[in-house]
């Protein structure tokens, strides 16, 4: 009987020894599979980059890209809630704005609001935003700027400014 039980004990043993070996190895697998899907997100990030780039260039050649960008005057602290465009007379973009958005507009930063494709020549654009003065006041403006758009990308900067800061409310930046 002693046998017997001294040869199970060292199955037992074996077993759990086998155990621990396989949990060890097992362990470090998955840690090499973890490095090797970071390396696989990597590589998928990059790649959606370089398509979102070439998605860009064919959806909006050079030669009839235009960009527009909203940005906001720095010493101005008053709330803007929402810019409405048309390009043309047609409606191109809506935003209404959240707060991190508008302290980012404040702080310096510029939004582009709409990309798109226009022929070369004469175009008309019309922009209206909402928003609040310090004191609470609703403060709504539109204004229109005709421009020529040429062979090369067009950029258009729209800068907004509350009540009292500039005599205009709108000013627009051609690029």
């Amino acid at each position: 009987m002693s046998r017997f039980f001294r040869g199970i004990s060292i199955l037992v043993i074996l077993a759990f020894s086998a155990i621990s070996i396989a949990e060890e190895v097992s362990k470090e697998q998955i840690k090499g599979l973890d490095e090797q899907v970071q390396d696989i997100k990597k590589d998928v990030l990059g790649i959606s980059a370089e398509l979102n780039l070439l998605e860009e260039k064919l959806l909006y050649p050079s030669n009839t890209q235009i960009s527009l960008f909203v940005s906001v005057s720095e010493k101005d602290k008053f709330r803007l809630d929402s810019v409405e465009i048309e390009l043309d007379g047609k409606a191109v973009a809506h935003h209404i704005y959240s707060f991190k958005e508008l302290e980012a507009l404040q702080a310096g930063g510029m939004q582009r609001i709409y990309t798109g494709n226009v022929r070369t020549g004469e175009h008309e654009l019309k922009v209206g935003f909402a928003g609040q003065s310090i004191a609470g006041n609703e403060h709504r403006k539109v204004d229109t700027y005709s421009f020529r758009k040429g062979a090369a990308p067009g950029l258009i900067e729209i800068r907004l400014s509350g009540p009292g800061v500039n005599t205009k409310s709108i000013e627009f930046k051609d690029w």
